[in-house]
């Protein structure tokens, strides 16, 4: 390989992931997959996991979603908005946050081909969101 391609970093992070589930496993802990960044130059990039303590129902706790539903309504989006895609620019990006100390632009997104994040308005993102939305 001479150079890592976003197909690259997705294989070698599921393959990561995967190796690391017993060691969380052990200690009574959930892993999860959060991404990964800096393909800029296509010779390295950073995998990005996190390991938590798992919530009642087994699954990973999820700060960033956990405070997502708990301010979305407040910024005119759904709970379930979290993770969901819209498309700006002829690009694709996943709702992955919301920073309330950043008013105007409180909303956290990764473009999906490269997961660089970006920064939007609320009413940007909520129109964008209704737009996709409508037949």
């Amino acid at each position: 390989m001479t150079r890592l391609t976003p197909a690259d970093c997705e294989e070698i992070q599921t393959r990561m992931l995967e190796a690391c589930r017993k060691i969380v496993a052990d200690h009574g802990l959930v892993i999860e997959g959060a991404g990964w960044r800096g393909l800029d130059s296509g010779f390295a990039f950073e995998p990005v996991f996190r390991v938590s303590v798992p919530t009642s129902d087994g699954m990973p706790f999820n700060l960033e979603k956990d405070m997502f539903a708990y301010l979305a309504q407040r910024y005119g989006l759904a709970p379930s908005d979290f993770g969901r895609e819209f498309t700006t620019g002829g690009e694709r990006f996943r709702i992955t946050g919301i920073d309330p100390k950043r008013p105007r632009y409180p909303i956290s997104a990764e473009r999906v081909p490269d997961r660089r994040g970006f920064k939007f308005t609320a009413e940007n993102v909520a129109m964008l969101l209704n737009a996709q939305a409508e037949p």
